[in-house]
């Protein structure tokens, strides 16, 4: 297939466009800007492509749409709102105009029940998603990744720098999060089944590990799969993680935040069923990420 992958250059997306080639398709890369020599990416400004006519030149003649953008907080140069709903509603509207076969969006978990800015951004994408698949416009599906784990993820890296701390002292809700962490080639070979899928079902489709565990568990499990004993772990005061929230709150590139904090607090998991029926296979276990993702 000829499939324009949207955030081919994060982490996600890096890790879809090398499996999608490993399967044999031609991936034209959505990217803030081209670098010389790149000739299989088109430059795409996430923040104000948000006219349909930006996206027609760009899905026609696309076997599969695929979009992997995402960004934890919203910034002067990338509004939330416009990268996660204005511009995905233009490029959802011109894949429905041109007749794309197949869309792909990568979303999150959890979101319908957080009132957080992230949540509701991604929410409203969905549903407009969805609305063009229930009048019959185009078939797409939707999927909702509980925590990616794996080499080049930021979350990924503070977790394994976390886990090498003989002493630790964390927020209660960092804790406490129940999450069920999913390796980032599973939900890559996911994304290449489900382009062979016939009929591909509309989703959401929770993307998951085999297990819940707390977030304090799983950092506990990476510093045993690092090779260390238990480390001592103390609880933050709720007063001090507020604080320190609020503090990230005025550092936009930080990614503690008391939006942080409210999404920590819904559960991020679900029956791992549907996900395993789509990658043919179980997940990767999280006591075995680091083995499986990371060396």
């Amino acid at each position: 297939m000829k499939i324009l992958l949207c955030g081919a250059r994060g982490f996600v997306g890096s890790h879809l466009q090398r499996a999608l080639q490993r399967a044999g398709h031609q991936v034209i890369g959505g990217v803030s800007s081209v670098r010389p020599g790149e000739q299989d990416r088109i430059a795409v400004d996430y923040a104000h492509d948000v006219h349909v006519a930006d996206w027609l030149p760009r899905v026609r003649d696309m076997d599969a749409v695929i979009n992997a953008v995402g960004i934890l907080r919203s910034t002067g140069s990338r509004p939330i709102t416009a990268v996660h709903t204005d511009t995905p509603k233009a490029l959802f509207d011109a894949c429905a105009q041109t007749g794309v076969p197949r869309v792909i969006q990568i979303s999150a978990l959890g979101i319908e029940h957080s009132d957080t800015q992230y949540a509701q951004t991604k929410l409203a994408a969905e549903q407009h998603l969805q609305a063009l698949v229930a009048a019959g416009r185009m078939s797409a599906t939707i999927l909702r990744p509980s925590i990616v784990f794996g080499k080049g993820g930021a979350s990924s890296a503070l977790f394994v720098n976390l886990a090498r701390l003989p002493v630790a002292l964390l927020p209660g809700p960092v804790i406490d999060a129940q999450v069920q962490p999913v390796a980032v080639t599973d939900l890559a070979d996911a994304v290449v089944n489900l382009l062979s899928a016939t009929p591909q079902p509309p989703g959401p489709l929770a993307c998951v590990g085999p297990q819940a565990v707390p977030l304090g568990d799983f950092i506990a499990s990476l510093r045993q799969q690092l090779g260390h004993r238990p480390a001592k772990v103390l609880r933050l005061p709720d007063a001090l993680t507020s604080l320190s929230a609020l503090l990230g709150d005025l550092v936009s590139a930080s990614p503690w935040s008391s939006e942080a904090v409210d999404l920590l607090k819904q559960p991020n998991v679900a029956p791992p069923a549907a996900f395993e029926a789509l990658l043919e296979r179980s997940g990767v276990h999280y006591s075995r990420l680091l083995a499986e993702t990371w060396y």
